[in-house]
């Protein structure tokens, strides 16, 4: 009998009762896997084996997907200057279709019988993991002991403590998700309407309180430079830049959206990096394209973050969708300079060769150098006519 279950395992609350529950009760040999998304270090992924290892897993492996994470989703997300109801770069949304696949892949490849992983039955991962797994290895079954068994964090704790293994209960009041494109953050504040979550649940806390002025440099809308200097790879100035902002407490927020399974839900996240890089390159946007160019570019992104954060990932649309945002990507280079401040950032302007602000075409309200008065009389005419002859036909026939 094939009893091998593959875990999406992340070493918080909800995987560690899955490894208990799984081993105890279903009586599987659990392999375990974390995928790095850019949310572990060294450090804490040793940490995460050995509590794995602790708690019985039969295998644990460390997969990292982080640059093909960047490579297949990321890069299109700041193409698309992609915020989720202007508010949440889709941090954990985005990153969850990535673990699903090397999770799935991991279970292909060992020829396990099921995969299981820790999500709730009133959430959006559970959807996103479903569906991924339904499409890479749609023979294996699906195990969710959060969900099937309808448990709160409080009815874990007390599993966990009655199987001996130790949960720091003020640590687990607070779900965390981490990653290269941003934390999202849980707790029973965010269940509610009302309330915000504490200061103490962000992971990272206010350090620097000293304006700084940093240059980010895009290249084809890829961020290629911080700071007058060069990186190898995009993720590694993703981190970079996630290292200066977040000590100002910067990328601060609560999202509030509409789920996958229809009801409303929130969310806290704390993403410096991804929305300093976002905000800089529509700006950058906002003088290197033109209006048609960027009003388009307005709808067909939001389509690609709805589809995304609702686990679409493997619709064909979406790479059209890539196509064309990529295209619209060949004058989006140059320079955006930026102030970071305690809890704020400002935009303070650009430098680049496809600016079209430049002057010498003319400046706005003040001098005209490509046209005439004429022309501009002309053409407010024209471009008025429709307008003129509905009102002229309205009265007509009042």
């Amino acid at each position: 009998m094939n009893n091998k279950v593959v875990l999406a395992y992340s070493g918080g609350l909800d995987t560690s009762y899955c490894v208990k529950y799984l081993t105890e009760e279903k009586g599987l040999d659990v392999y375990a896997i974390t995928v790095n998304t850019g949310g572990f270090n060294d450090e804490q992924l040793k940490a995460i084996e050995e509590r794995a290892r602790q708690l019985g897993v039969k295998e644990y492996v460390v997969k990292d997907v982080v640059k093909e994470y960047y490579e297949k989703c990321i890069r299109y997300l700041i193409y698309g200057n992609v915020l989720k109801n202007n508010t949440y770069p889709l941090s954990v949304s985005a990153e969850r279709v990535f673990q699903a696949i090397a999770v799935a892949e991991y279970a292909k490849e060992i020829g396990a019988a099921y995969i299981a992983h820790g999500s709730t039955g009133a959430g959006n991962d559970q959807v996103r993991f479903d569906m991924v797994f339904n499409i890479v290895l749609p023979e294996a079954g699906i195990i969710t002991p959060i969900r099937d068994n309808r448990l709160s964090r409080e009815e874990e704790i007390d599993y966990l403590k009655k199987h001996g293994v130790a949960i720091d209960a003020q640590k687990a009041a607070y779900s965390i998700n981490q990653g290269i494109w941003g934390t999202s953050v849980g707790g029973k504040e965010t269940l509610t309407s009302r309330q915000t979550l504490p200061e103490s649940a962000y992971p990272t806390q206010l350090s620097n309180e000293n304006k700084q002025e940093i240059v980010l440099e895009f290249e084809r809308g890829e961020i290629v430079g911080l700071n007058g200097e060069k990186y190898i790879h995009p993720t590694e100035i993703i981190s970079k830049l996630n290292a200066i902002a977040s000590a100002y407490a910067i990328g601060r927020d609560i999202h509030v959206g509409d789920t996958i399974i229809g009801i409303k839900g929130r969310v806290g996240f704390e993403a410096a990096a991804p929305i300093i890089i976002l905000k800089a390159h529509h700006l950058l946007e906002k003088h290197t394209l033109t209006k048609q160019q960027l009003f388009w570019k307005d709808q067909i992104s939001g389509v690609y973050g709805n589809n995304l954060h609702e686990g679409l990932f493997y619709e064909p649309l979406m790479r059209d969708i890539e196509a064309f945002l990529t295209n619209t990507q060949q004058h989006v280079s140059g320079k955006v300079f930026i102030q970071l401040k305690p809890y704020h950032f400002e935009l303070i302007g650009i430098e680049s060769p496809y600016d079209l602000m430049q002057s010498k075409f003319g400046s706005y309200g003040e001098m005209n150098n490509a046209w005439t008065g004429e022309d501009v009389k002309g053409f407010a005419k024209i471009f008025s006519n429709q307008m003129m002859i509905w009102n002229k036909i309205k009265e007509a026939n009042n």
